[in-house]
């Protein structure tokens, strides 16, 4: 009998995913798309610096507008895109974001780029995100069976985290060569190339049946109150990034004022989480005979507990390594919780639960960044990061032990289906 390592990668839980006859003709698409953005992460706030040199407002407003409008345009676009394909949402959201980024160097050409017309582009460029990540996660259920999903969801954010260590630095050598402008003229490129990519690799459909013109725009949120299940992931996916926010504000200063050390060991933290990440994302796709929501809220406890070194002031020898564990903690947690997600929800429903979903989370993260810079200067940067960790692993025994709770109060033959699933 041949052994596993003699039937890869065809005994590989990804080749499902990297072989199915549509997904292999996207994956090329979303791993440059993700490029891309990775390249985006520095050039577009390079960009602000420039055409705002001493204004921190509207640097600070311009990197809010790339990710923010988002939880604007899953209520606004409510009512157009509930029953879309996975395909079509994701397709128009890289069609956007391929025109309002490539207006940017095209407004520059013309001489008539101010800081103004950048923040309303870039604005522009983010309306439809919660919305097309919502139908890349869909593309995933309408195409492959349940058993699939989770694999499926570890390649996609896999992409984005590789895409996150290798843009920046190759940002920072096209900056120096050509300027941030031509860079996110790359980017929009990038988009233009996905949107092709999902006109030609998917037959062309209409979807599952449009929603009635009166549905409401905030049906997604409905749908979430309304099953316990997906409010209590929604409300731990909160809880857990808002968590981290003050960590981007804390870590910096950390380092030069505890540590009294360069940006070079601060880079070095950064790669170390970005390693672990890339690492955790492939390790991903083996956990989907784990039972997804235990795993789910294990993550979230874990990830407190290796931030703990950090915190404590271990040496950097300690805590470099828990930060790179802690990274690889982390990377999980996407594709685990989108796979409960898709097992909760029907595929006709799942675009809209999805971008309802991203358009609360995409405000955590800078609201809890937005904390981090009181709560340093009341109780100082080490501090801070052991409050993270210690608040982030009680969230997540607390989750665990509602969850517990829960199934202690409920007979097996009281659950129904959806209920099973997702617990499975």
């Amino acid at each position: 009998m041949p052994s596993d390592a003699s039937r890869f990668p065809r005994s590989s839980p990804y080749w499902p995913v990297v072989s199915h006859p549509q997904l292999r003709r996207v994956l090329p698409g979303l791993a440059v798309s993700a490029l891309g953005d990775g390249l985006a992460l520095v050039a577009v706030i390079w960009l602000a610096i420039q055409l705002a040199p001493h204004n921190r407002t509207w640097i600070a407003l311009a990197v809010a507008a790339y990710t923010l409008p988002s939880a604007a345009g899953t209520v606004v676009f409510g009512r157009l895109l509930r029953g879309r394909s996975g395909a079509q949402l994701a397709g128009w959201d890289a069609i956007l974001r391929a025109s309002a980024l490539g207006a940017i160097p095209l407004a520059h050409l013309a001489g008539l780029l101010t800081i103004g017309l950048y923040v309303v582009l870039l604005a522009a460029s983010a309306l439809l995100h919660s919305w097309g990540s919502a139908g890349r996660f869909t593309l995933i259920a309408e195409l492959l069976p349940q058993r699939h999903h989770l694999p499926a969801n570890a390649v996609l954010t896999t992409i984005g985290g590789f895409a996150t260590i290798v843009g920046p630095p190759l940002a920072g050598i096209l900056i120096g060569w050509a300027g941030p402008v031509w860079v996110i003229a790359i980017d929009a490129a990038t988009f233009a190339a996905l949107a092709l990519t999902y006109r030609l690799a998917l037959p062309a459909n209409d979807g599952p049946a449009r929603s009635e013109s009166g549905a409401s725009r905030t049906a997604g949120f409905a749908v979430i109150r309304q099953n316990p299940a997906l409010l209590g992931l929604l409300v731990l996916s909160l809880g857990f990034f808002f968590l981290f926010g003050p960590v981007y504000v804390a870590m910096p200063i950390h380092i030069t004022d505890d540590l009294h050390a360069s940006a070079t060991l601060f880079g070095a933290y950064y790669a170390a989480f970005g390693i672990g990440g890339l690492a955790g994302g492939l390790v991903a796709g083996y956990l989907r005979g784990w039972p997804l929501r235990t795993t789910t809220i294990a993550i979230v406890v874990a990830f407190g507990v290796a931030m703990l070194p950090l915190g404590l002031g271990a040496p950097v020898g300690v805590s470099l390594p828990a930060f790179a564990l802690a990274g690889l903690i982390w990377a999980p947690y996407m594709s685990t919780s989108m796979a409960l997600f898709q097992r909760s929800t029907s595929t006709e429903q799942l675009p809209a639960v999805l971008a309802a979903n991203g358009a609360i989370l995409v405000l955590a993260v800078p609201l809890g960044t937005m904390l981090g810079g009181p709560l340093v200067s009341a109780i100082g940067a080490r501090p801070t990061l052991l409050l993270c960790a210690v608040a982030i692993a009680a969230l997540g025994l607390t989750a665990g032990g509602i969850a517990m709770l829960r199934r202690s109060v409920r007979s097996p033959g009281g659950l129904t289906g959806t209920e099973v699933s997702a617990r499975r």
